[in-house]
């Protein structure tokens, strides 16, 4: 009820106005932001594609071609077949997996079984090849720790695995030399290491090659000697010196000179580095198997297909006082 002053008349009610403003949408109402805001975020990601192909090169595209690759899982499973054991497949068949150019085969023979992988994945070995490795290398340091006479010659020393077994390579440097200037002639120092090679070796039971190399440094002209004499004479005086150590003729495959052909520093060519012999004990399976009887006069008709500098395996040794290459001025550097 209106309030009365004091003089006994009323006072009127306030008036109230209240203001209501109606919005009226559009025809689509809001749903054309939705749409607009997927058109802005794909021309984004369009023009952040060309710019990621313009600003990369082609072995980065190659890593990000690569992360998106389907896994071999899914490569199976994406595989026409049935249910069955083999999944409708033979064994033989060339599967889907992404194998390099040529290469075919299953999944037992296109993963690795071995956590170290390695030249022979399919084998399942790669841990064993590893534990065999180490155990050579430190049974190597430990023997040439024990002469002190050759043990500052550690550093020499290279241990490696390699697609056909293991690799003992003896290198040269600015300070070392296996042989003497231009020569088949073995130093004291490397005979020594010769020895504990040796004695490393001889109870080992796989096959051996020793392998010469030299460097590219050219001989004088008129020298009748050359790189590839020199490298396989070289690999015969290792194999007499390590027999005359213990090590079982039986046990070396052949021997082989090589030249310069296979540079251990390929930028430099002429790096005393390169100047090296290499003892490369074999697994069983990449060991040559026994002749067959009968197969020596066939094998006889093929000793001229041999490799230049190639020598077969158990050569006969030098007579004694017989013709050795050139002396020191054969060649102007050390060889």
């Amino acid at each position: 009820m209106a309030e009365a002053d004091p003089k006994g008349l009323a006072i009127p009610a306030p008036i109230i106005v209240k203001k209501i403003t109606i919005v009226e949408g559009g025809h689509h109402g809001g749903a054309w932001k939705v749409a607009y805001a997927d058109f802005v975020t794909a021309m984004m990601a369009f023009f952040l594609l060309l710019w990621l192909l313009g600003a990369t090169e082609e072995k980065q595209r190659k890593g990000i071609a690569d992360y998106f690759t389907p896994t071999l899982v899914k490569m199976r499973q994406g595989s026409a077949g049935a249910d069955g054991l083999l999944g409708g497949s033979s064994i033989t068949d060339v599967d889907n997996y992404p194998n390099a150019m040529g290469q075919t085969g299953t999944k037992s023979i296109t993963v690795p079984r071995a956590a170290t992988g390695g030249p022979k994945e399919s084998s399942g070995r790669g841990e064993a090849d590893a534990d065999r490795l180490q155990k050579l290398r430190k049974k190597i340091e430990q023997k040439l720790a024990e002469r002190r006479q050759v043990s500052h010659l550690a550093r020499q020393v290279r241990v490696m695995r390699s697609p056909e077994g293991i690799r003992i390579d003896l290198m040269d440097d600015a300070d070392f030399s296996m042989f003497e200037l231009g020569t088949t002639i073995l130093t004291k120092e490397a005979r020594g290491l010769l020895e504990v090679m040796a004695d490393t070796l001889k109870d080992e039971d796989a096959p051996l090659i020793l392998r010469g190399h030299t460097d590219s440094l050219p001989w004088r002209s008129g020298v009748a000697a050359n790189n590839w004499s020199l490298s396989t004479g070289r690999a015969e005086a290792t194999r007499q010196a390590l027999v005359l150590s213990g090590v079982s003729m039986r046990r070396i495959a052949r021997i082989e000179g090589v030249a310069d052909t296979e540079p251990l520093i390929g930028d430099n060519p002429s790096d005393p580095r390169n100047r090296r012999i290499s003892l490369l004990l074999l697994d069983r399976r990449s060991a040559p198997q026994p002749a067959r009887p009968g197969a020596e006069a066939k094998g006889a008709d093929k000793t001229a297909d041999r490799a230049p500098g190639t020598i077969a395996a158990k050569p006969a040794a030098p007579k004694p006082g017989g013709p050795q290459p050139s002396a020191a001025s054969d060649k102007r550097p050390a060889q």
